[in-house]
């Protein structure tokens, strides 16, 4: 039996977990851990870049509930949405374009609005 692959996700003021689901885009971003980064935010989401780069899945998603761990194909970015960003629509969680989705953060997503632009950021396996 497999069990859930969790990560954790670390910056200055807080830390919190996500599970994954089992997709080549996770396969490929656990080949890289750990990965250390600067974060970036963009409206209710933090992102930032990694070392992986993988194309869009068929599944891939532009519009997702808060707390998604999405991938951003098109710029080799995990995206982390917690409410709107500046292209949403009626308090959706829309990311820039379609990405990857590869789980859901664990517990309270509204944490990572502890995250500042410029932040050293880390994800590692939890």
């Amino acid at each position: 039996m497999t069990h859930p692959t969790r990560i954790r996700i670390s910056w200055p003021a807080n830390r919190l977990t996500a599970t994954l689901d089992d997709t080549p885009t996770v396969q490929a971003l656990l080949n890289a851990l750990p990965i250390t980064a600067v974060a970036s935010t963009w409206g209710d989401e933090v992102y930032f870049e990694t070392d992986v780069s993988v194309p869009r899945e068929p599944g891939a998603q532009q519009v997702v509930e808060p707390g998604t761990v999405a991938f951003w194909t098109d710029g080799d970015a995990l995206a982390l949405p917690f409410g709107p960003t500046p292209v949403s629509r009626a308090g959706e969680c829309r990311l820039a374009s379609p990405c990857n989705i590869l789980g859901r953060i664990d517990g309270d997503p509204r944490l990572l609005a502890t995250v500042r632009g410029g932040d050293p950021i880390r994800v590692e396996l939890a």
